[in-house]
């Protein structure tokens, strides 16, 4: 994990490019500017340097964020990898927004229980892979053993068992539950994830729209909030996707030039000192 002055800068980072996306500026020239505004004391711009190498090669960030796994979380790298996809079904500027919330989070005091909500509503509402984003969030060096053996339970049984019943079988609330009928749970094979409340709004939720369960634990116990998709006609994201996979033509055609010429020098691709 990262220390909060990271964060921070991840959280400004995100919001920097959620707001000259818009504006039609080249991602590259975003990221640039970034490159100077950042502070020289985190560990962010250098891993600009990183992406802007990557972006200048194939025209995407997302590989630059895999190999930087110990900056950038698996599950960060995997939604910017969905944004960036030749599919173009995510909207990266939905996917920009998620990062600068979860960074904002992160900087905070984040909870292991708030973190996994955020991420797995990010995915519902964004109708992402879940086998995918689950083992990306799996991933994550925030959740210890317990999570992580719980949330691949999760990615295993999404879709046959519903999210609700798998929190609340996990929550104090079921304990008590138990215990009051004289049933004991065996805690040492049955890690208990969820504190009471979480396990109350759980079972109260069963057999709802998942939306409602993510909708309740923010109202009562101050989840962090997923953008939602915007609607609109369609036109400015298309325009994006357009730039994006010209951009990324663009850079293939100037290898492909370069290689006709008898090879290409891959000191282009680094920061001159």
């Amino acid at each position: 994990m990262l220390n909060r002055e990271e964060y921070i800068e991840q959280a400004y980072f995100f919001e920097v490019i959620s707001k000259r996306l818009p504006e039609n500026i080249p991602m590259q020239e975003i990221l640039e500017q970034l490159r100077a505004e950042t502070l020289a004391t985190t560990k962010l711009p250098m891993a600009i340097d990183y992406m802007l190498a990557e972006l200048k090669h194939s025209g995407t960030m997302y590989p630059a964020m895999q190999q930087l796994r110990h900056y950038f979380s698996p599950f960060q790298t995997y939604l910017m990898s969905e944004a960036e996809s030749d599919r173009g079904r995510f909207d990266i500027r939905v996917a920009i927004e998620i990062l600068q919330r979860e960074a904002e989070y992160r900087a905070k005091t984040p909870s292991r229980q708030g973190l996994f909500m955020y991420e797995f509503e990010a995915l519902c509402r964004n109708r992402l892979t879940y086998d995918q984003g689950l083992a990306a969030i799996a991933n994550d060096d925030h959740f210890d053993e317990h999570w992580k053996e719980w949330i691949l339970i999760v990615r295993r049984q999404i879709g046959i068992v519903e999210i609700a019943d798998l929190i609340y079988a996990r929550s104090w609330f079921f304990v008590n539950q138990q215990r009051q009928l004289g049933r004991e749970v065996d805690l040492k094979d049955h890690s208990i994830l969820f504190d009471e409340k979480e396990g109350k709004v759980a079972f109260a939720n069963r057999q709802n729209d998942p939306l409602y369960l993510f909708a309740a634990l923010q109202r009562h116990l101050g989840y962090p909030t997923v953008p939602k998709p915007k609607p609109d006609d369609g036109s400015k994201q298309q325009i994006l996707q357009m730039t994006r996979l010209l951009e990324q033509l663009s850079q293939r055609v100037k290898l492909l030039e370069e290689e006709q010429r008898g090879g290409f020098d891959l000191s282009n691709f680094y920061k001159k000192q």
